[in-house]
């Protein structure tokens, strides 16, 4: 039988989750900045893959509100988790770094989140210091475990993986939970010892702080959390990366511009009672399909219906 027309998603021709892996660990070794945008499902993943971005992020608190219509406090489990990753990771050839929350328990629950995790093809693995059930690092009222036990649940992660290149991310809640950017960085110390790959400082209040983390962890591929409206100062790439900071992360920006897009089209509808004078403000048919790949599907539904089982063509 002939080759048939390549499916995107559907053949060999796809990376597999190990180079993946490699591919994050490369950009991670650069020391260039990286801008990565959070996603809540595989229409945000392949936008960002489409816009040229060469890291993706599964969202927790995104998962939570767009998938589920729940707030970002702690509500959604291991297992939901792992198979809204498996989606993400089918639909694009990017890396992608989940939000694992705090492991979903203790170490032991960590290793099996690990384990799920990196079965859906987890590229990253993004773990915090926030008891259970954990909080939007930019809420108030945060309670974090003693480091001592996440330096546990870190070392269990390194020891759940099988690959050892998936890339462990240590968060700490500290800054907010004991106003102390100095305990954020004794803390994100302790991570790094345990088997850290990449620290997370949630919420550093000031430039003068961000400064601080980047000149205490010098070495250290370093994460900043950029939330519009949030605790952390906004600032332009080149800033964050001259502070020492090589991954920006936009976790809900895409969901926040949906939300508000959808609510201008929605109330445009309301009013109107037609979308003719809106056309010009939403994907058009033709981009909505090439965005799922409609024509390879299609190229590739012609050529088996030309051949029968022995692969002899019928027509």
């Amino acid at each position: 039988m002939d080759q048939a027309p390549r499916v995107p998603g559907f053949d060999r021709q796809r990376p597999s989750a190990h180079e993946l892996r490699r591919t994050l660990r490369t950009l991670l070794a650069t020391g260039h900045p990286v801008v990565m945008p959070g996603c809540t499902d595989a229409l945000g993943a392949r936008l960002i893959e489409q816009a040229g971005f060469e890291v993706a992020y599964a969202t927790g608190a995104g998962l939570a509100n767009a998938q589920f219509g729940l707030p970002d406090i702690g509500l959604i489990s291991q297992s939901e988790v792992a198979d809204h990753l498996g989606r993400l990771t089918a639909a694009v050839d990017l890396p992608i770094i989940v939000d694992a929350d705090t492991g979903y328990g203790g170490p032991i629950a960590t290793m099996r989140t690990v384990t799920l995790f990196e079965r859906a093809g987890a590229a990253g693995i993004q773990l915090e210091d926030q008891e259970m059930p954990k909080r939007c690092g930019h809420f108030d009222d945060h309670t974090l475990i003693p480091a001592e036990h996440m330096q546990a649940k870190i070392a269990a992660a390194a020891q759940a993986r099988t690959d050892g290149d998936l890339v462990l991310i240590a968060r700490t809640d500290a800054r907010s939970a004991y106003g102390s950017i100095d305990e954020a960085i004794r803390r994100a110390k302790l991570y790094v010892g345990a088997g850290a790959d990449v620290i997370f400082v949630e919420a550093p209040r000031t430039v003068d702080e961000l400064r601080l983390v980047g000149q205490e962890l010098t070495g250290v591929p370093l994460l900043v959390n950029v939330v519009e409206g949030g605790r952390t100062p906004q600032l332009s790439l080149t800033e964050y990366a001259d502070l020492g900071f090589n991954l920006a992360l936009f976790a809900n920006f895409l969901m926040r511009a949906m939300h508000h897009a959808g609510r201008s089209a929605l109330a445009h509808l309301a009013e109107r009672g037609e979308t003719i004078g809106y056309a010009d403000r939403i994907a058009t048919w033709e981009e909505r399909q090439a965005l799922f790949h409609l024509p390879e599907f299609t190229a590739a539904e012609a050529h088996f219906d030309r051949v029968d089982v022995d692969g002899r063509e019928t027509r």
